[in-house]
């Protein structure tokens, strides 16, 4: 199974039970919308977390029309993100999502130790990426969490996200673990790296998913690319998750994506006890909204 287009999220998450969405700070007109239109999709039902009179401001403005929503408030957006994840412990959602804050401000709740929403050892960050130039949805780890991942922290985040894969019923996802290059030198962490973790996966210590690296980001997205440098390989030219060495070389080739290269994304935090939505505020309102249904198709 693989998916070629984010609408695929939408249809999947309406073929199980709405979920109940927590949203942080959510007087912000893109994050408004979105939550409307997954609404509208009945997907979602929203429990709004933030400025009560700003809220209601923009749904009238913008002509968003909920029915009964519950609206929480609290104008401080980092006690807003401590309420939302106190109704997630309370059994009041099963989504929390970033609206108009930052991340550090939205996540540092989720992470507290004593009462926080951690699950696995290891928060991480998983991007779905629809591409006019790819066969397919492309995913992304990790372009908004983990700043520069050790070796072990990139097994963790191989983990989360092949995880995602196996709960949209994708059972073996093909995993490319980038570099500048696709051959090993040693002056070269992130090949290294790429190198261990495809010997790992081919003696079964990374489980669930086919691995090979390191491969750089050409031969991983094109047959022809693999091809002309001699590559034989199953996942080059038909990779599901591309692994990055860092934040910096993800989190520019997400943004590159989206706003050179006419794609649109669903994101998501991974490790925690129910799906997280953290998308940048300058997303558009669709990525957004296609996030809520990545998030509500989680099996």
């Amino acid at each position: 199974m693989e998916f070629k287009k984010l609408d695929e999220f939408v249809a999947l998450a309406k073929s199980g039970k709405k979920k109940r969405l927590v949203v942080v700070a959510a007087a912000d007109d893109t994050v408004l919308e979105a939550v409307y239109k997954a609404y509208r999709e009945d997907i979602i039902e929203p429990v709004l977390v933030g400025d009560r009179d700003a809220i209601q401001k923009i749904c009238t403005s913008l002509k968003i029309r909920f029915n009964d929503v519950e609206i929480v408030q609290e104008s401080n957006p980092a006690e807003a993100a401590k309420k939302a994840v106190q109704l997630i412990h309370q059994g009041k959602g099963e989504i929390l999502m970033k609206g108009f804050l930052s991340s550090d401000l939205f996540l540092k709740p989720i992470v507290n130790k004593e009462s926080g929403l951690r699950k696995s050892s290891l928060i991480s960050h998983i991007t779905f990426v629809e591409n006019p130039f790819y066969h397919k949805l492309l995913a992304l780890s990790d372009v908004a969490v983990n700043i520069s991942p050790t070796f072990e922290e990139k097994i963790t985040i191989i983990e989360n996200s092949v995880n995602v894969f196996h709960k949209l019923g994708v059972e073996c996802p093909k995993v490319a673990i980038v570099s500048a290059i696709e051959t090993v030198n040693p002056k070269m962490e992130s090949s290294v790296h790429a190198a261990m973790l495809t010997m790992m996966n081919k003696r079964n210590q990374i489980k669930g998913c086919m691995i090979d690296g390191p491969l750089a980001l050409d031969n991983a997205v094109s047959k022809e690319a693999a091809k002309h440098k001699g590559i034989v390989s199953d996942v080059a030219g038909d990779v599901d998750l591309i692994v990055c060495p860092d934040i910096v070389s993800a989190n520019i080739f997400y943004k590159s994506m989206v706003f050179l290269g006419n794609s649109y994304l669903a994101a998501m935090v991974l490790g925690a006890q129910v799906p997280v939505i953290l998308t940048s505020r300058a997303d558009s309102d669709k990525s957004k909204m296609m996030s809520i249904a990545l998030a509500a198709a989680m099996k």
